[in-house]
């Protein structure tokens, strides 16, 4: 194949991958539109219009954009955050299984949060702005510890002994965050227990505001970084040889990875499988090459979790968004677990 043959083809898979993007953008902006409509109080079209443009009743206003709005933006942007961080980890990591949740990165965030919740309780919420400091602590530790058991000497890590020792150390974790809840009062263990399973209900703009700079300061890093991805998925000896600096890349990577799950856990709550799905589908509709593959991640982890968030909303039923995400998520997961061990 010659030289004007390849940069056709990367020219077709690049507006091929344009494509995409801008597909996925459209279904974002049309399920945010549809998601504005629905909740406990429905709002009609026309009233959602008539508010927007502030021609909306008073009751109208609080409902849209108090309550339903900042839940609506947190949902995108607590979807790109988890699915960028899968995609990072399933792409330093060389392993289709990797996921914050899944790896227990976010029961480690989960833990450092509700650590902080029970010796400061008049807070639980209130120092939103810290609250994803503490969980990259938090997610920072389990990440260190999770891999610290997972390498075996003369092996290095391999993704069957990285999973499970993601999932016993989650299980320990969990096991922790139980019994300290139980030593929180009534109201806020209700909190903490709809929290923990993955809730975005009760999210307001303070909420969006401390999200905000972990997003603005980690994706164009992590973007500007996709050619060194490339390189890393090649494997240590190939990415040696083009003088790349293996161990720094990928460390510096890790750390941006842990620090959106931490963050994305601090505001969201523990909410699993974004973090795999998205960059699986992703990778089916752009290929492997990150610098589509991450801003379709993100897209696709936006979406899933808006959907997933509209579900929970318009269901009689009110249920944590994540429990919607691990339907969706868990038989997906044992297909890929199934599929890799084999």
């Amino acid at each position: 194949m010659n030289r004007m043959d390849r940069s056709s083809i990367e020219r077709r898979r690049h507006q091929r991958g344009i494509m995409v993007m801008l597909s996925l953008t459209l279904f974002i902006i049309i399920v945010f539109i549809i998601s504005m409509n629905i909740g406990q109080i429905r709002l009609s079209p026309s009233e959602v219009w008539q508010t927007l443009i502030g021609e909306g009743t008073r009751r109208q206003g609080l409902i849209l954009f108090d309550f339903r709005l900042p839940q609506i933006v947190i949902s995108i942007m607590v979807g790109a955050g988890l699915a960028v961080s899968g995609c990072i980890l399933q792409g330093i990591m060389r392993n289709p299984l990797a996921e914050p949740g899944i790896l227990g990165i976010n029961a480690g965030a989960g833990l450092a949060v509700l650590i902080f919740v029970y010796f400061y309780p008049s807070s639980v919420f209130g120092s939103v702005f810290m609250m994803p400091l503490v969980a990259l602590i938090g997610a920072g530790a389990a990440a260190l510890l999770i891999f610290g058991i997972a390498h075996k000497k003369g092996e290095g890590i391999s993704a069957i002994r990285l999973v499970l020792s993601g999932i016993g150390v989650a299980a320990g974790i969990n096991a922790c965050m139980i019994i300290i809840s139980l030593r929180l009062d009534p109201q806020n263990y209700q909190l903490i227990y709809v929290w923990l399973a993955g809730s975005i209900t009760g999210t307001n703009w303070t909420y969006v505001l401390a999200f905000l700079p972990w997003i603005v300061l980690i994706f164009p890093y992590v973007l500007y970084k996709a050619k060194v991805m490339n390189v890393l998925n090649l494997g240590d000896a190939t990415a040696l040889g083009l003088g790349a600096a293996v161990s720094k890349e990928r460390t510096r990577l890790l750390v941006a990875a842990v620090a959106l799950a931490g963050a994305c856990v601090a505001v969201g709550g523990s909410i699993g499988f974004v973090g795999l799905i998205g960059p699986h589908l992703a990778r089916r509709l752009v290929g492997p090459r990150h610098q589509l593959l991450l801003p379709t991640s993100m897209l696709c982890g936006a979406l899933l979790l808006i959907v997933a968030d509209t579900i929970t909303r318009g269901i009689s039923i009110t249920i944590p968004t994540g429990i919607i995400v691990a339907i969706i998520g868990a038989p997906y997961f044992l297909y890929l677990l199934a599929k890799n061990h084999a």
